[in-house]
């Protein structure tokens, strides 16, 4: 059984509790048994607090506490942070005295981390390179899927005339808000704790948690949220979340959860029935609890009979979470089914919602723009069709869940942490509740780049929002293959867009929906201008000129070439087929370490190793002259008996070409021939750091 990486976050609310433990600083140790302790009891926040101090107390240098570090800030979804810190881990790399134990693995958290703060590009090269390097096929096979997502996210155009807001204040707290159901236009339930401070569990704190609110739309919005109290529903040390009724209203489903720190250990499915004097007593479920988590039921229908989808980690899934269904029997429920695998993935699916024949529901296994993401699956009557990516603005950078739509399609719900949330400090940590409706005011952008009046692809547009002189939400794409974007307006708001590609100077406007009432399509244009080329700085070779060549280089006491070798016997080669009556000397440099006999034998069987590359790729044998000087062209001081630095032997250890015939002299752009430096400038790598 795989636990969701997500864990109670997701599976039912996001709350900030802190064990009443004052943080220390009298040592390093005591910070990091401190940290320890609490990551032990599932106390996540004041572990994270720990770790960091300790981190600052030690210095930038251990990178298992940078690790904890980056992993409870994503499991806390502080993505902005998590970055920074899986940032610091994948820029150290392996060298001959460290191995990066975290690797490839830091760069898998990394990308989606870089995906969820829509930085698409930087997420696509991290993904690239971590499905080059990985091993774990299941890992592959996720990281793919997030491939396919992020390069769809910079080209899809979101759904026009769909109007997504904020709840507001009144509904969402610091705190995370869960299940928001519409029941109609004027009535919102949901669960939450709505706590207006952060809550410490010392022990006089009995009330914190979470319940069943509902709020009401007056004429200025919803109206202060206000908690269903009674001993029906709720009960001490257990959440109450993941709520959802029956067709008619009259039955109310919701789950009893109880955590052990942050941990959720136990959810089951519960029902309470409306009567007279308002919501009777919670029964369990009898057919579909068992010795696992159930979460996040919803009433649909199969084969013409009731059903109740929900989410589980049972054993025999595909992935951490599953949906399943369970088929109604009077009063109890049928053993649960899978759904299969069109909708289960080796990933997390979950809030399940069934309407008309059609099941919504967020996953993490199928390509999204984000974390969770919206889908929608078809029923036929026999089994399900592929499920299809809502779009924006449905769905966001980050994590958008129980999803709910009314029956004519025009107004529903959903939680996320997308940007613009009323959490804590405006962190990505915790949900919103968030309604949307089909606008009767309709506006949308229609951004179209040319160049020189001709259409140009691959452009980048950044879309912002500007609120108070402030950009509060953003958006990016780029379409490799097409010069027009679409993007959704609201009313009365003022936006910009910059567009840059490279080789082209950027160019930026700003305008408002100010005061339009009506719906259209405003279409803003670009003509981006081309950066004038320059001319190539050229480089004169002539005869008998040593070249040093800095990428060819060795392992000790080896003549293998190398990786990094080869971008310059790459160019070499081009030279040679530019240049073809050229014929070179290609020669091996030691230092003066080791005995003389043994030095020049190695550095000749390195240079004709070399050469053998450069044969193999079509030069011809007798262009080239391969030569093993070993330590007899010493550049500097350190000849034998000398005692010098790694740093000056290092100096002396080179791989040369000069030209013996052919033309006089060569010309060659300075940037082709950048990492090849004259002799004596520079210096290369040779035998490594230790001795021959």
């Amino acid at each position: 059984m795989k636990r969701s990486w997500m864990w109670i976050l997701l599976a039912l609310l996001c709350h900030p509790f802190l064990n009443a433990q004052p943080i220390t600083k009298s040592n390093a140790e005591k910070m990091l048994t401190a940290a320890k302790m609490a990551e032990e009891q599932n106390d996540y926040y004041n572990a994270l607090e720990q770790y960091e101090e300790y981190y600052k107390e030690k210095g930038d240098r251990d990178i298992k506490i940078a690790y904890k570090a980056a992993q409870l800030h994503l499991q806390l979804r502080d993505y902005a942070r998590a970055e920074r810190w899986y940032k610091r881990i994948v820029r150290r790399r392996n060298s001959k005295k460290f191995k990066n134990p975290y690797m490839p693995e830091a760069r898998y958290n990394f990308a989606r981390i870089l995906k969820m703060n829509a930085k698409y590009d930087e997420a696509i090269e991290q993904l690239q390179l971590y499905i080059s390097e990985a091993e774990d096929l299941n890992k592959i096979t996720l990281a793919k899927v997030e491939l396919t997502g992020a390069e769809m996210a910079r080209e899809m155009d979101p759904v026009v005339g769909m109007e997504i807001l904020n709840a507001g204040k009144n509904v969402n707290s610091k705190y995370s808000e869960y299940s928001p159901i519409l029941r109609n236009e004027s009535e919102l339930f949901f669960t939450a704790i709505q706590a207006k401070k952060v809550i410490v569990l010392d022990g006089s704190e009995d009330n914190f948690y979470s319940k069943v609110f509902t709020a009401r739309m007056g004429e200025e919005g919803w109206d202060k949220a206000t908690s269903i109290e009674g001993t029906n529903l709720n009960r001490p040390g257990y959440h109450i979340g993941n709520l959802t009724f029956s067709p008619d209203g009259n039955s109310m489903y919701f789950t009893r959860a109880r955590l052990e720190g942050n941990i959720m250990v136990e959810s089951q499915l519960y029902i309470s029935q409306r009567g007279s004097d308002g919501w009777g007593p919670a029964n369990l479920v009898e057919g579909i609890n068992g010795d696992y988590i159930v979460k996040q039921p919803a009433v649909g229908e199969l084969f013409g009979k009731e059903v109740m989808f929900f989410a589980s980690n049972m054993d025999g899934g595909y992935g951490g979470y599953d949906l399943y269904y369970s088929t109604r029997t009077g009063e109890g429920y049928t053993p649960p089914v899978n759904l299969g695998d069109v909708i289960n993935t080796i990933g997390e699916e979950e809030t399940p919602y069934y309407l008309d024949g059609k099941l919504y529901f967020s996953s993490t296994g199928h390509p999204g723009i984000g974390g969770f993401d919206v889908f929608n699956a078809d029923w036929s009557g026999s089994g399900w069709s592929a499920p299809v990516n809502m779009g924006t603005p449905f769905n966001s950078s980050v994590d958008d869940l129980y999803f709910s739509i009314d029956k004519d399609g025009f107004s529903g719900a959903l939680a996320s942490n997308r940007p613009g949330t009323k959490s804590v400090k405006g962190k990505t940590c915790c949900n919103d509740i968030y309604t949307f409706q089909k606008s009767n005011v309709a506006l949308d952008l229609l951004t179209t780049i040319f160049t020189e009046k001709k259409p140009l692809n691959g452009a980048k547009v950044q879309f912002f929002e500007i609120v108070d002189n402030k950009v509060e939400n953003f958006d990016t794409r780029q379409k490799e293959n097409g010069n027009k974007y679409t993007f959704l307006l609201g009313m009365d708001k003022s936006y910009k867009l910059l567009v840059s590609r490279e080789g082209y100077f950027p160019d930026s406007l700003e305008f408002t929906t100010q005061g339009l009432r009506k719906t259209q399509t405003i279409e803003k244009s670009f003509d981006l201008k081309p950066v004038p080329k320059k001319e190539p700085e050229l480089i004169t070779i002539t005869t008998e000129e040593p070249i040093r060549l800095n990428n060819i280089y060795y392992d000790f006491d080896d003549d293998k070439i190398l990786a990094d070798a080869e971008k310059d016997l790459t160019f070499l080669m081009g030279l040679m087929n530019d240049y073809p009556d050229l014929v070179i000397e290609l020669s091996s440099h030691t230092d003066a370490q080791g005995t003389t006999p043994y030095n020049r034998r190695l550095s000749q069987r390195r240079a004709d190793s070399a050469k053998k590359w450069l044969t193999d790729k079509g030069i011809p044998t007798e262009r080239i002259e391969a030569v093993g000087y070993g330590e007899s062209q010493i550049l500097n001081r350190c000849v034998n008996g000398t005692r010098c630095s790694d740093e000056e032997h290092r100096f002396n250890r080179r791989t040369e070409f000069k030209i013996l015939s052919g033309p006089k002299s060569i010309k060659i752009e300075k940037e082709v021939l950048k990492d090849a430096k004259l002799e004596g400038r520079g210096e290369s790598k040779g035998d490594g750091q230790k001795k021959k």
